[in-house]
């Protein structure tokens, strides 16, 4: 594994203006940006959509930290993608929009340790397919995420995601976190769906990240394992 030297995202600037809530999509683990960026043009009219590709090469892919097993991340892994992902959005000038982080498998574990290292920073997180990232080096204490809206989204017969990892998340984000909580169960695997992509949808024309905009359209994203 090799970090990369250059930084690739992709904006959709669909925005009502410069300080419009900013929605980042995070691609899974193995992939980059380009195989999730396709989803801002099923999602709602308001946001600018940024996709942003993963600062470890790995594979044919990219990666957002190294692991020791699905779903769990090496704590100074993880901790240095942060701060890496952190100067990013302080690059655009993100400190006067909200943020809205938007994680399909790796990706969205790395979402929700963004967001657990520091939540107040962030308007919202989407989890998709994964797990938080537990014994991480990121606080998963009692009310961290306390107000901070959160979709989850896990498959009944998802193979690739831990069973014990699943059913931790679902209890935390429930019971623990503290977080105002949208949370559904599909009865399919690992990938996002056509209905998947609706509830997204619906979920950020609900939060702070979205106004009012066109109805979400049908779709599906398959991903890699984290």
């Amino acid at each position: 594994m090799t970090t990369t030297t250059e930084l690739w995202h992709t904006t959709l600037e669909q925005a009502d203006g410069p300080t419009a809530p900013l929605v980042v999509l995070l691609h899974g683990r193995g992939a980059d940006e380009r195989d999730i960026v396709t989803l801002a043009d099923r999602l709602p009219v308001g946001p600018a959509y940024v996709a942003l590709r993963a600062p470890i090469a790995e594979g044919g892919g990219f990666a957002w930290f190294a692991n020791r097993g699905i779903g769990r991340p090496l704590p100074d892994s993880l901790a240095a993608s942060v701060a890496w992902f952190t100067t990013w959005l302080d690059s655009l000038g993100a400190q006067d929009r909200p943020v809205v982080l938007v994680g399909f498998s790796g990706g969205a574990t790395f979402a929700g340790g963004a967001a657990l290292a520091d939540p107040s920073r962030y308007a919202g997180l989407a989890t998709l397919y994964a797990t938080l990232p537990f014994d991480a080096g990121v606080p998963t204490t009692p009310d961290r995420l306390a107000g901070l809206p959160v979709l989850l989204v896990q498959g009944r017969v998802d193979q690739v995601i831990p069973p014990e990892l699943q059913a931790r998340t679902w209890t935390y984000l429930h019971d623990g976190s503290g977080a105002t909580l949208t949370a559904h169960r599909t009865p399919g695997g690992h990938g996002l769906t056509a209905d998947d992509l609706d509830v997204l949808a619906y979920w950020l024309t609900a939060s702070p990240a979205a106004d009012e905009g066109r109805p979400p359209h049908a779709g599906a994203y398959g991903g890699r394992p984290v």
